[in-house]
């Protein structure tokens, strides 16, 4: 069993990300079994960013019950890790139904808000102000199609007839609300080979652009989030 210590040391020993505003994927059946559990692991990120770095998580919502920001839990679909990150000591959350992000750290505030109500993965978006940042994305065992920033590329890519969604939500505290975006879900092309998102992924990895490494027992990968962004964006436009 890992200590964070150890899960620690093993995120510092593949880049130094001392100081940096990192977002993190993870899976914890994959990572292995920790001492103190989630807890455990965030802590270990913590850890490895020190106290001028910033921890992102995507949570979203569980849709079967009134979305209110602060007691809705995250989606399941989003991992353990983002369920237990949700009530982490110190952790603060935004307030849209279709995608909360949660922080912890010194740029919390700046990372966080504004959060555009629609095309919330867009312009204006935590994921921007990640990459203003010079940030970087965390995988640690996570499914390769699970790198929100793609999201992010998905609008600067250059491309006719991008597809969009509109969905309804019902808040808490003043009801039913509708949010526009582009397809996060079914994407916003057409790619003959299916699901781009990974391929993107394991393209960016195949160039040799992350860095990759062991963290217990899954193999690790820490993205710099301007040049996965760049690469993405470039990927999509040749190949959507």
């Amino acid at each position: 069993m890992l200590s964070t210590h150890e899960v620690a040391k093993a995120i510092s020993s593949i880049v130094d990300v001392t100081g940096r505003d990192v977002m993190v994927h993870a899976s914890l059946r994959k990572l292995g079994p920790v001492d103190g559990g989630a807890d455990a692991v965030i802590q270990a990120v913590l850890d490895a960013i020190g106290p001028n770095g910033t921890m992102l998580m995507v949570l979203a919502a569980d849709d079967g019950q009134p979305f209110d920001r602060l007691t809705t839990e995250a989606d399941p679909d989003n991992g353990t890790l983002a369920k237990v990150f949700r009530t982490f000591p110190g952790v603060e959350v935004n307030d849209n139904p279709a995608c909360r992000f949660g922080a912890i750290g010194p740029s919390t505030a700046e990372l966080l808000e504004p959060q555009p109500t629609n095309h919330y993965y867009g312009p204006g978006s935590p994921l921007e102000r990640l990459c203003q940042r010079g940030g970087a994305v965390l995988r640690l065992g996570s499914d390769v199609d699970t790198v929100t920033l793609t999201h992010y590329a998905e609008y600067l890519a250059e491309l006719p007839n991008k597809r969009s969604v509109r969905r309804d939500y019902v808040r808490a505290d003043t009801g039913p609300q509708t949010i526009e975006s582009l397809d996060d879900s079914d994407g916003i092309a057409e790619w003959e080979h299916g699901d781009y998102f990974s391929q993107i992924l394991l393209d960016f990895i195949a160039a040799g652009h992350a860095a990759v490494g062991p963290v217990g027992g899954c193999t690790a990968e820490i993205l710099d989030a301007t040049d996965f962004v760049a690469f993405a964006k470039q990927w999509m436009e040749s190949n959507l």
